[in-house]
């Protein structure tokens, strides 16, 4: 961290994201806990909707943009906006300057957004120099870098060092753990056979570490994982890096029943 001072108590936004909302709220908790124990004032804005991700992916620009827009009312305002998603993250700091290029007014207030706009993993560790509480779960687990987090906003050292603080987690390397699940947002929606054979591969891997737990930090991939796994009969259980960080790995993992 250099000779940088970490914020006094920063107004954040909680951008909850859609799949963490309807799929697995308990993501955003964890997230929120975090954030409050590294000294941060979190509110999660109730206008907040989805981030425009699915719109521009399809190439529905105008659409994507709307939301974009939304959006950035929406958030202005915090100090801070963070996301338990690097791929909402990712749409936010990066696909709202595109779309907004030729548009000055808007470009400008979506630069100023980006600027502010975190993965959570990375705003802990690059923004708050945060060193979580120390947490004991005893188990092998492996870490999948998910391709928006790696590629987009340079996420792979955060979650691993905020990890450490798990005592009697045994972190082990993943054969590929920078290769795409094969979820890619309507990726799989539009090519689901070479999302399913990319995803074979991805589980295969998984279980050849030995780990009894997989973690990342983007909830949709992570469901499209934990699916495979099951669909194979394999033990491994999927959690949400925040979810390990926070102690919260005694309850149901991903796709399991409460």
């Amino acid at each position: 961290m250099g000779e940088r001072s970490k914020p006094e108590r920063p107004r954040v936004a909680l951008f909850v994201t859609c799949l963490v909302n309807v799929m697995r709220p308990g993501i955003a908790e964890a997230t929120r806990d975090l954030l409050v124990a590294a000294g941060c004032e979190v509110e999660v804005p109730l206008e907040q909707t989805c981030c425009g991700q699915p719109a521009f992916n399809s190439g529905d620009e105008m659409g994507g943009r709307a939301m974009a827009r939304h959006q950035i009312e929406a958030l202005e305002g915090y100090a801070y906006v963070v996301a338990p998603s690097g791929s909402c993250a990712g749409t936010i700091r990066h696909d709202y300057t595109h779309t907004f290029r030729d548009d000055p007014a808007w470009l400008r207030r979506a630069e100023e957004l980006a600027a502010r706009t975190h993965e959570i993993t990375s705003f802990l560790v690059d923004v708050m120099d945060f060193q979580p509480a120390r947490t004991r779960f005893a188990a092998k687990a492996t870490y999948h870098d998910t391709c928006s987090g790696l590629r987009e906003l340079g996420v792979h050292d955060q979650p691993r060092r905020l990890l450490e603080s798990a005592e009697g987690l045994d972190l082990v390397p993943l054969p590929g753990s920078n290769v795409c699940c094969g979820f890619g947002g309507t990726f799989c929606v539009k090519y689901p056979a070479i999302a399913n054979a990319v995803v074979e591969e991805k589980a295969e891997a998984v279980e050849s570490t030995g780990a009894a737990i997989l973690l990342g930090g983007d909830l949709g991939c992570l469901m499209n994982m934990a699916g495979k796994l099951q669909r194979r009969g394999s033990a491994v259980r999927v959690f949400h890096t925040v979810e390990a960080v926070a102690g919260r790995l005694g309850g149901p993992a991903i796709g399991e029943k409460p």
